[in-house]
């Protein structure tokens, strides 16, 4: 393997998501296909050691220690995938292998008492770092694996997986199989596990169902001379080694940006006053070159939205309106004492003194109500099936946090005057009353007028501003993270379940900047936001990029090797 090459540019491709695993998997190709180790013409060729794998296998089942297998398939032309090197030869893996079926056991025929009898596994989880880890124990004597034997996990989440029996001997499950291999490295069998199992998943498409006894014993596979054998094993031993190196280093630099990320973030969602301004310009100056994951990103959008709601993102200014006036001035009905008194015990945004809490100067508490006038939507029933007076309608599929989704609007039968009560209006935010999954609870988007004459299902509950210049914080605040903790709390049922109502979506509370300020929340808002949007683009270009790079440097040592190999060829003639 052209090594050198691969690791002059690691730093390129060592960010990948699966920069490791696919280097993993391109060694173990190359070990079984040649192409790892040079190969020696005065090895003894495979040819002869299937001879002698044939011999003692016969004498085994002669003896008496094994069991004679079922008769194998010839090997078919269409069987082979490649041109073999030279020395190899193919075969099928049950001619070379003794092979153990696992048997399930059920109490009493097993207990956990170390008295009771022989050790016993069930699957990879008794596989452990330092051995096999015995919890059970079985009464009677079936499926017995013995000291150095491979243990095959065949069913089961985790089909594939491997360890080598380390005790004199242990009863297995049909979750597992055991093999041994007859008269070569049993190392190199372990390869060949990884490969049939990687077949499997390559050709089920999916989660590997199962390895049957029949897919080891008809496997066909490569088989080396017994001192390349050794020299392969030693190669991917040191190889493995260096992509545990990688490994951890780029755990530890993912450890790193989490902690520098972490607390850049904690900084902004407890600031302190006085460093406030400072740590923030620190925090999104820093952000972009340590965030290297999507979900970094997501919390960075949580925070910025945080901040937002909490009158951080933006200074106040002491000549915009109050909002108190605001609310006076839109005529909501809105009392500053009574609403006071109404907040009180009823809302989670209550101080530890039951006061509510605190919002920035020229900033008020205000319910939903005061700012909106929030109706239900129409119910689905027969009667609505589309006929001579249809219109389109949105429903719970149509709205996520943030935005709308057209592709798929269906329409409703409106009787006379439904349209002009029940049309929705540019700025109208649209409300998700209930979802199987609580962090969906509430979810919001605001309606632009995208599609003429819409109107909505009653599981939407809509929210239509008294002025219009109200919708675009309110929408901000409510998928926000304080807002929707908010939805979810006033969202549950006495039944434990999730779901709100125009009632409960009237009483939710709301910090309201004045208005002046709430327009420099929502710009700063969006400039952040897109500045995230280029963040995701910037991370999904460079993994794309490191993954061709990734292609193009595997290809070229795969090409290496093939131009390596004819130079020896034409040396040796």
């Amino acid at each position: 393997m052209n090594a050198d090459r691969l690791l002059t540019h690691y730093h390129r491709i060592a960010d990948a998501p699966d920069a490791i695993t696919r280097l993993r998997r391109f060694i173990l190709d190359l070990a079984v296909r040649g192409k790892l180790v040079p190969q020696d013409p005065k090895d003894e060729p495979a040819s002869e050691l299937l001879k002698r794998i044939a011999a003692e296998k016969a004498r085994l089942v002669k003896a008496g220690d094994i069991r004679k297998g079922n008769p194998l398939l010839p090997i078919s032309a269409d069987e082979l995938p490649f041109e073999l090197p030279s020395g190899w030869a193919w075969a099928r893996l049950g001619g070379l292998i003794h092979l153990v079926s696992g048997q399930h056991l059920q109490p009493p025929e097993y207990s956990d008492d170390p008295k009771a009898g022989l050790p016993y596994i069930t699957g990879p989880s008794d596989f452990g770092d330092d051995g096999l880890q015995i919890s059970r124990f079985a009464l009677v004597r079936k499926a017995v694996a013995k000291k150095g034997q491979l243990l095959l996990t065949v069913k089961g989440s985790g089909v594939g997986k491997t360890t080598t029996c380390d005790i004199p001997e242990v009863a297995i499950s049909r979750q597992l199989m055991a093999l041994t291999a007859i008269e070569w490295n049993a190392r190199f069998l372990v390869l060949i596990t990884h490969r049939l199992a990687e077949k499997l998943q390559e050709e089920a498409r999916s989660l590997i169902p199962g390895i049957s006894r029949e897919d080891v014993e008809e496997f066909v596979f490569p088989l080396p001379p017994l001192a390349e054998q050794r020299r392969i094993v030693a190669k991917v031993d040191e190889l493995m080694a260096l992509c545990d190196r990688l490994e951890s280093a780029r755990a530890e630099r993912e450890t790193t940006r989490d902690r520098l990320a972490a607390a850049s973030l904690t900084r902004l969602n407890t600031p302190d006053p006085d460093t406030f301004h400072d740590d923030a310009r620190f925090a999104l100056n820093a952000l972009p070159a340590i965030t290297k994951r999507p979900d970094q990103i997501k919390q960075l959008r949580q925070t910025i939205l945080n901040l937002a709601v909490r009158g951080k993102l933006v200074p106040q200014d002491s000549r915009d309106e109050p909002a108190a006036r605001l609310l006076k001035r839109i005529g909501s009905g809105w009392s500053e004492d009574a609403y006071k008194m109404r907040l009180y015990d009823e809302s989670a945004t209550n101080d530890s003194d039951g006061e509510p809490c605190r919002v920035s100067t020229g900033w008020e508490w205000a319910l939903v109500e005061h700012c909106f006038n929030v109706s239900g939507g129409i119910q689905k029933t027969p009667a609505r099936t589309p006929k001579g007076n249809a219109f389109p309608y949105l429903g719970v599929g149509n709205v996520y946090r943030g935005r709308l989704e057209l592709a798929n609007v269906k329409q409703f039968e409106l009787v006379e005057g439904e349209l002009e009560r029940l049309r929705l209006h540019p700025g109208d935010i649209l409300v998700v009353e209930g979802n199987g999954s609580p962090n969906e609870i509430g979810r919001c988007a605001v309606w632009n007028g995208e599609i003429e004459n819409c109107v909505h299902q009653n599981h939407l509950i809509r929210c239509r501003p008294r002025l219009l210049d109200l919708t675009q914080y309110t929408a901000l605040y409510l998928n926000s993270p304080d807002g929707m903790a908010e939805m979810k709390r006033l969202a549950i049922t006495s039944a434990g379940l999730f779901s709100l109502s125009v009632g409960k979506i009237r009483k939710i509370p709301l910090p309201l900047p004045p208005l002046s300020e709430q327009r420099r929340i929502v710009a700063k808002v969006d400039e952040l936001m897109a500045l995230c949007d280029r963040m995701e683009a910037s991370l999904a270009t460079g993994d794309d990029t490191r993954r061709r790079l990734l292609d193009a440097l595997l290809a070229e040592a795969l090409t290496y090797q093939d131009s390596e190999r004819e130079s020896s060829h034409l040396g040796q003639n």
